[in-house]
């Protein structure tokens, strides 16, 4: 069920007053100089109390405006296999060691393409690949590759990839095939991570990204909020990203999916998903901030409009990989209605 955000009201005086207070310090760190907040400032917006949170997401949206400007990238993505990860994910309907629903499958090249067409006449620049596998083996590389090439052949549009864990081998390829950005996710602080996952280490996705990093191509990393982790652990995780200065952070909300460990958890109440938004924003002012998945059950209509107004300035549109999203006319209305221009293709942010 969709968490109606609050509508707090707010005494803007007193904290301006307080020298002291958190979003006083960010105002001028963050919104006058452009340096993110550290962890233990992180910790202390998300630690604000639900009457700030107004107060705190004018001020996200503001370091937004300042450092990245209106325009809002739009992004669209399609799994070209689904289904049958060996991984334990927790929070994962693909892992094929749970009793889930989805099962494995796998994608044609023509309806790749399709795909590819359709996302472009949303007015979006990204088209990401996305494969449920612990990394890329010969067959799907290939398969990624001709993709990559019949989408190239009829679609003008960037294209980005997340395949799992790289070799060094499989960065210079995928690089060589003209991939933009590669997206794989810390998902959560480095301190929560073997409760989210065991069949492979945090340090295993990092050494991905070190290595896409140094390939020259653009790194897309972010994760999960409200799978368990302390408010101390969000607060490491906004750390563990700016540490790591990735071109672009997907912030999830967990969306307990049935059959996995993580399928009876309670949805994360939407003032704390918003705090959240915003305290990304502060901890990386200068990063593509991204909505991605959960979104629509943590946060609803209203919620959408208040992260894009909170600090957000890119978006997925359409469907996720297995759940619903927001149709994608509906988001581009919203960026009509707020007066937020989509990101050209021959534009950065």
């Amino acid at each position: 069920m969709t968490q109606a955000p609050v509508e707090p009201t707010i005494d803007t005086d007193s904290a301006v007053a307080d020298p002291d207070d958190i979003l006083t310090i960010a105002r001028e760190q963050v919104l006058e100089r452009g340096e993110g907040l550290s962890q233990e400032q992180t910790l202390a917006v998300l630690q604000l109390s639900d009457d700030r949170l107004t107060e705190l997401l004018a001020l996200a949206h503001d370091v937004r405006m300042k450092w990245n400007g209106p325009e809002v990238e739009v992004e669209g993505i399609i799994s070209l296999k689904t289904g049958g990860c060996p991984e334990d994910c927790h929070f994962c309907s693909q892992s094929g060691l749970f009793e889930s629903p989805v099962r494995s499958a796998w994608i044609d090249i023509p309806s790749l393409v399709e795909a590819a067409k359709q996302t472009a006449k949303t007015g979006a620049t990204e088209f990401c690949i996305v494969a449920a596998v612990r990394g890329p083996d010969k067959r799907l590389l290939s398969q990624v590759a001709a993709g990559i090439e019949a989408i190239r052949n009829e679609v003008d549009i960037q294209i980005a990839c997340s395949l799992g864990m790289l070799t060094q081998e499989q960065v210079d390829q995928l690089k060589d095939m003209g991939v933009h950005r590669y997206n794989h996710n810390l998902e959560t602080a480095k301190s929560h991570f073997t409760n989210v996952v065991t069949t492979h280490t945090w340090e295993e996705r990092f050494e991905t990204l070190r290595m896409v990093r140094e390939a020259g191509m653009e790194v897309c990393c972010g994760g999960i909020l409200g799978m368990g982790e302390t408010l101390e652990q969000r607060a490491e995780f906004a750390a563990d990203l700016a540490a790591l200065e990735p071109d672009e952070v997907p912030l999830n909300f967990l969306n307990p999916r049935p059959g996995t460990p993580f399928g009876d958890l309670e949805v994360l109440p939407a003032s704390e998903a918003l705090k959240a938004v915003a305290a990304f924003r502060l901890a990386l002012p200068r990063t593509i901030l991204r909505f991605a998945g959960g979104r629509e059950i943590t946060l609803g209509d209203l919620g959408a409009k208040q992260g894009i107004l909170g600090g957000i300035n890119a978006v997925i549109v359409g469907n996720y990989l297995t759940t619903l999203g927001r149709p994608a006319e509906a988001d581009l209305d919203l960026l009509v209605d707020l007066s937020m221009p989509i990101k050209a293709l021959n534009s950065s942010i």
